[in-house]
């Protein structure tokens, strides 16, 4: 399989999500997948036609949210010449090309209704009509169906058909995000730290210091797999030490004192950004038993990070800690550090 369609985890439920696709692979029936951004959607409907009988006809994927609402039944059920302004030949729709293979369907929550009202009458009776035509064509094909919203309760709401989520929904897949998925962010760090340190040339990989383990093995991941990838790729890519695990990851690489502020009525400020990338969760004050020592392990996590920050230029740090060079170096061996911690 092609490395950047491969699935790397080891969490219960991260497996359980991979089997269920295994199972219903075989069958001929619709599959919904759902999941918050980043979780790996695209490759759940991989696995899904991949292990098909219909594995040697196309795989024909359509972004629903990629097109204005008036091209996207073009799209999907194709159009005959004279249709409509800019119409100047036929053309096959998605669903003919898909024609004994798969259509994957992206973003499904962002068609219309009436796109919905005629995905409803293909899926129902296996024919397709072409805008500007009154002949149907019978088409023979397997749809899986991608969303990261809520359909049920959209449905509930009148913004989606819940005749079409009836027929979709013979199974639903639902994936697991990375904060969830137990173990599965360190491995997933090693494996994609591990290609990206190949593709620039490394002859070695040094892995991350204990204290970037820690930062990513924490941190919330709002935008799951996809932001720890480019997280991971980022940090290696910058490190000029191949030789000493990387001991600095940045979150958010909007993160700079120069970030511009752009208009008055749409400024976002810095500490606007970082609070909708959900920082690591705080301290749980309410479990501190020993003060001494929840502040001595703040102090270390502090002084790791600006050395990690600063490539263990220690005079750096310590300015960037407003500290003198003798208070940094107490720090460093009050708490054991050293440049592969």
């Amino acid at each position: 399989m092609d490395r950047e369609k491969q699935f790397v985890g080891q969490s219960g439920a991260f497996l359980d999500a991979v089997e269920r696709a295994s199972r219903a692979a075989p069958m001929r029936r619709p599959v919904l997948v759902v999941g918050e951004r980043g979780t790996g959607k695209e490759l759940i409907a991989e696995r899904l036609h991949r292990l098909s009988n219909r594995w040697e006809e196309p795989l024909v994927t359509m972004n629903c949210a990629a097109l204005p609402e008036t091209l996207i039944e073009a799209e999907l059920f194709g159009h005959e010449a004279g249709a409509f302004t800019g119409a100047t030949r036929s053309r096959e729709g998605r669903f003919e090309q898909a024609d004994r293979g798969t259509l994957f369907l992206d973003e499904l929550a962002t068609l219309s209704m009436g796109a919905q009202e005629r995905l409803l009458r293909a899926v129902e009776y296996g024919e397709v009509t072409r805008i500007g035509s009154n002949r149907p064509v019978r088409v023979d094909v397997r749809i899986v169906a991608a969303t990261n919203e809520n359909l049920p309760r959209l449905a509930a709401d009148g913004r989606f058909r819940a005749d079409l989520l009836d027929r979709l929904s013979f199974e639903v897949i639902t994936l697991p995000p990375l904060r969830v998925r137990e173990g599965d962010v360190l491995v997933l760090a090693d494996y994609f730290g591990r290609r990206m340190a190949a593709e620039i040339g490394w002859d070695r990989w040094p892995g991350f210091a204990d204290h970037v383990r820690r930062e990513l093995d924490e941190y919330s991941w709002p935008g799951n797999v996809r932001e720890l990838r480019n997280v991971i790729e980022r940090a290696v890519y910058r490190w000029d030490e191949w030789d000493e695990p990387i001991s600095h990851v940045q979150f958010d690489p909007f993160d700079s004192p120069w970030i511009p502020q752009g208009e008055a009525s749409h400024k976002v400020t810095q500490e606007d950004h970082k609070a909708s990338q959900r920082a690591p969760a705080g301290p749980d004050y309410a479990s501190v038993e020993d003060l001494r020592a929840a502040v001595d392990n703040f102090e270390k996590s502090i002084v790791e990070h600006h050395l990690g920050a600063n490539r263990w230029n220690q005079r750096q740090t310590a300015k960037a800690l407003g500290l003198t060079y003798d208070q940094l170096r107490h720090c460093i061996k009050k708490h054991g550090l050293t440049d592969d911690n």
